[in-house]
């Protein structure tokens, strides 16, 4: 390693020099690091661009959807009985009177008789009959499954569409067995006269919980059901029965969600201003600051574009064909904001026209539709128009990274051989001192000699 003292042979700040010089020809490089700080600048708001497209795209999803638009809300004077949903076929303005009879449950039944021991083979042998609906089988007990373990275990491995656990109640002799039905509305019994034998006896069983379909009064209609969902009772409104309401109705009124349809054209508008304030910032022109986005013509085409497709006209079989006539306007800074009372006076008197402008009359030419196909085109991750940007600059800074790398190392190079030439300077200046100090001295001796012969 050479250690150089700068300036010790000529007195010169030579590494202050080499500094100097080597600023100079840095110059450069600070350049590229400044397009580089720029470049990344447009990448992050490309990038945030298309996360705000993003997000308007989400916010005309549900525009598009006729069943969205035309959302029903159910309102029950009391929950303690049963819920309800609705869907967009439940008629709005409707209402209903409904009462839980029953609701839809499994038969349960228990032995009478406790026994003091499970698991040994203390009963008879032979076969249960199990009936269960209108249908009779059989179940084979031998010497090796007649206690009562053996009996719950048998039935449970017959697969019947019962059952069968073995309960604890705390007695002198506690093991009871509780059989319980799979389906709702079916009966079922146990007999156990089949079985010889042995020491214990199944006895008879006290149904605890009969088997009962689900049954309710509509408007004094009675409605049977397999199932404690009831669908088709009420059109497009399901209830999911919890318990019986002994002879209490429950109103039942359905309406148009109007807040809900709203709040989804509020979000559309939300989403559409987040994207033109943001190009806007952006793009602005300036001699102070202006936009890292400002002269790129595709951010403002993608501007100009969106701001048409908001004004223009849509042609479909309601009577509105602008969103102006729903209420949007549009402000100076290119921002629109919603008049709430024409938006609401619009649903109120004119849905399926609002529907068949923002979902079309297919649920797939409307108003939404066309944005989304739009925005598509421009935030799609491999062909779209933001993608491609991202594309150029990434590449720009490749480009930029190589360009810094190669100077850096040519200026190591650089500053390396200046110290190299600096040293050289000053070792020769030093060698010059030194055979100057040489002269003088032997000078010095030869005027010495003459004056002392003298």
């Amino acid at each position: 390693m050479t250690i150089s003292f700068g300036g010790l042979a000529t007195g010169l700040d030579t590494n202050g020099i080499i500094d100097a010089i080597m600023g100079v020809e840095r110059q450069p490089l600070a350049r590229m690091e400044t397009d580089k700080t720029w470049l990344n600048n447009r990448l992050s708001a490309f990038s945030e661009l298309d996360s705000k497209l993003k997000g308007f795209q989400d916010s005309i999803t549900d525009l598009g959807d006729p069943d969205v638009l035309q959302k029903r809300s159910v309102d029950l004077s009391n929950s303690d009985f049963f819920t309800a949903t609705v869907s967009s076929e439940a008629l709005a303005g409707t209402r209903y009177q409904v009462e839980v009879v029953s609701i839809a449950q499994v038969q349960k039944s228990v032995s009478d008789s406790g026994f003091a021991d499970k698991t040994s083979n203390t009963f008879g042998t032979g076969t249960l009959s199990l009936t269960v609906g209108t249908t009779t089988s059989t179940i084979e007990i031998t010497s090796e499954n007649n206690s009562l373990e053996g009996i719950m275990q048998a039935i449970n491995d017959a697969d019947l569409g019962v059952s069968a656990a073995i309960i604890n109640d705390g007695t002198a002799s506690p093991y009871r067995l509780m059989l319980t039905g799979e389906d709702v509305g079916t009966s079922f019994s146990l007999d156990s006269s089949g079985l010889a034998g042995g020491t214990d006896t199944l006895g008879t069983f006290t149904t605890t919980q009969p088997a009962t379909q689900a049954h309710v009064r509509i408007d004094g209609v009675d409605i049977y059901s397999e199932s404690n969902t009831i669908s088709e009772a009420i059109p497009g409104v399901t209830l999911d029965l919890i318990d019986v309401s002994a002879g209490e109705t429950v109103n039942v009124e359905v309406s148009l969600d109007k807040t809900s349809i709203q709040a989804k054209v509020e979000e559309f508008a939300k989403g559409y201003n987040e994207v033109i304030s943001f190009i806007t910032g952006q793009s602005t022109m300036g001699d102070t600051a202006p936009g890292v986005l400002a002269g790129d013509a595709g951010i403002n085409s993608i501007k100009r574009h969106l701001q048409n497709m908001l004004t223009e006209p849509y042609t479909n079989s309601g009577v509105f064909s602008t969103l102006s006539e729903l209420g949007f306007e549009t402000q100076k800074d290119g921002t629109v904001v919603v008049n709430d009372e024409k938006l609401a006076d619009a649903i109120d008197n004119n849905l399926d026209s609002v529907v068949s402008l923002l979902a079309g009359d297919d649920g797939e030419s409307g108003l939404a539709r066309n944005f989304q196909d739009y925005l598509d085109s421009m935030t799609d991750s491999a062909d779209g128009m933001l993608a491609g940007r991202r594309k150029s600059i990434n590449d720009n800074i490749k480009q930029i990274d190589e360009q810094i790398e190669r100077t850096e190392a040519r200026l190591a190079k650089r500053e390396e051989t200046l110290r190299a030439q600096y040293n050289a300077m000053e070792q020769l200046v030093s060698q010059w001192s030194s055979t100057g100090d040489y002269l003088m001295q032997q000078l010095n001796s030869i005027s010495n000699l003459y004056k002392t012969k003298g």
